[in-house]
């Protein structure tokens, strides 16, 4: 039965050297107090240090001493870190690109069943996400620096199974794990009615208990002893070691903001018209060019961090969102999810997940397409969003969405840097641009791969503002350009490799760039001619 206990004595109970796993979702759900007294008690005792931690996603506020996993920026405190996004705490994430750390990268996907698995006290997963990218022990094996590859530590290998191959990502124990929770009662059974983002904590508990480890779950309050109705238990006091009270004004919704949401949780539905469509921009060209490819009434469309996210404002503005279903790997299902900061979550959903539960139906192949963002792009339709250079990102969800969605859409502004253009009169007239360039020979690390997409039969998109692509068994194909951008000048000139050009180039649709709704539809979109590779 769980103690409740203040947050030092529960610190108190991790060790150095210790394997710790902490659960959150980026910008959202994080046990700040015991975090914040976990580096207090370093700070003041030199204890614990040299932690391995498991975090599925880093929390973080992008801020380099803010909210999240960068109060153990500390040099110390962390021995490696495995986990699958982690630029939401750049400090953390710096000492990996340093090579100050360990630093392994799994795809999103791959902790929630690991844990399973481990709770079950089995050896590991066998799956096929990751095979072809940097996740494939033939390429890098997880491994992001240095460290993580002289450590000699195995995250995973490659195994065959009646001629065909799989990974198999090994169990990861931990002793100890901090998950954090709404209300828990006397009994230490824990509720998760507030938390706009329901991702591990059951399965990182379960793992953690059935293996001998201390579970320790930070909630907003306490309440009395079976007051708590035993549908909202989602986590039963004699799987927790030790509750703590949050501090006050640690317990956020979001990081970005004070305000209760209650349409985040589902509780209340607003107007979608409520909802701002967003201004003419780059980034809004980009997205309403997505929104064109959808083409299949009930389609299940996951929507992927970075631009691609302004889909679903796109197709709430042209008024077609209730013919389709989007969702996000978090676990929101239908609705119209929200962007920027916000991404992850939506309004007017029909239904909340467990992220584990969405990662079962994605990795079986339920999405029907998927608009992802990308940062590089070879010859070969490779795709990087996880590393550049040294500098370690992580993709989150992107591996296991990306390898098992039929139809993609990958979205971006053309290159890097300043781009300023004049949207206007139905074209795109580019007056200064960005300086990097996106479209190279070879991708930094393969979060994607062009090959596995080409063997897997997947239909693959390339979308920017000034020219869309489709990926062939020869490579990328250019489709579309802008008008009033030169192919040469402002294409072909701004990457390192020549694309095919089809024989039916056309212009994109001038209503891209213009004012006001487009006036598309899952009709329209249906009705355009898709062009011969």
């Amino acid at each position: 039965m769980a103690k409740i206990v203040s947050a030092s004595e529960a610190i108190a109970q991790i060790k150095d050297g210790m394997t710790v796993g902490i659960t959150s979702f980026a910008t959202f759900g994080a046990a700040e107090t015991l975090l914040k007294e976990l580096a207090k008690s370093f700070q003041e005792k030199g204890s614990p240090r040299n932690l391995d931690l498991i975090v599925p996603t880093t929390p973080g506020d992008m801020s380099e001493d803010g909210w999240g996993l960068s109060a153990l920026r500390a040099p110390g405190i962390i021995a490696s870190i495995a986990t699958s996004q982690i630029s939401k705490a750049p400090a953390i994430a710096r000492m990996v690109s340093e090579n100050k750390i360990a630093g392994y990268i799994v795809p999103l996907g791959v902790f929630g069943h690991l844990f399973r698995a481990m709770a079950g006290k089995k050896p590991g997963i066998v799956t096929h996400v990751g095979l072809n990218t940097y996740a494939d022990p033939r390429v890098e094996g997880c491994k992001v620096n240095g460290m993580a590859k002289e450590s000699g530590r195995q995250i995973v290998s490659l195994i065959e199974i009646e001629g065909e191959e799989y990974l198999f990502y090994k169990s990861m124990p931990m002793d100890a794990c901090i998950i954090r929770g709404t209300y828990a009662d006397e009994s230490g059974n824990i509720t998760l009615e507030h938390e706009t983002v329901v991702s591990e904590q059951f399965e990182m508990a379960n793992a953690v208990h059935n293996n001998g480890g201390i579970v320790i779950a930070e909630v907003k309050d306490i309440l009395e002893r079976g007051s708590i109705n035993c549908r909202d238990v989602k986590i039963h006091g004699l799987t927790v070691d030790y509750v703590v009270k949050s501090a006050p004004g640690d317990h956020v919704q979001t990081y970005f903001s004070d305000v209760f949401r209650p349409e985040l949780l589902g509780m209340i539905r607003v107007p979608s018209r409520s909802i701002a469509p967003m201004e003419m921009s780059l980034r809004k060209i980009v997205a309403r060019r997505a929104a064109m490819e959808i083409k299949k009434e009930k389609a299940l469309v996951n929507l992927g961090l970075g631009i691609s996210d302004g889909v679903p404002n796109i197709v709430n503005e042209e008024g077609f969102a209730s013919q389709i279903t989007l969702g996000v790997e978090t676990g929101v299902m239908g609705g119209v999810p929200l962007s920027g900061l916000d991404m992850g979550t939506s309004v007017n959903m029909e239904a909340l997940y467990k992220m584990v539960d969405t990662f079962d139906i994605y990795d079986g192949g339920m999405l029907d397409m998927s608009f992802l963002s990308f940062a590089q792009v070879d010859k070969e339709g490779n795709v990087n969003v996880s590393k550049f250079g040294s500098r370690v990102v992580g993709p989150g969800g992107f591996v296991n969405i990306s390898q098992n969605t039929p139809t993609i859409c990958f979205s971006a502004i053309f290159t890097f840097g300043h781009v300023d253009c004049g949207i206007g009169d139905g074209k795109l007239a580019i007056k200064h641009d960005g300086s990097g360039i996106k479209f190279v020979n070879k991708v930094d690390q393969i979060t994607f791969s062009g090959k596995n997409a080409i063997k897997n039969g997947q239909d693959i998109t390339f979308i920017t503002e000034r020219a869309v692509f489709k990926l062939s068994e020869n490579g990328l194909v250019l489709i579309e350009i802008a008008p009033g951008v030169d192919l040469e000048r402002d294409v072909l000139a701004k990457m390192e490799f020549r694309p095919l050009i089809s024989d039916e180039l056309r212009l994109m649709d001038e209503r891209l760039f213009a004012e006001g709704p487009m006036g598309i539809s899952i009709e329209s979109n249906a009705a355009r001619p898709s062009p011969r590779l």
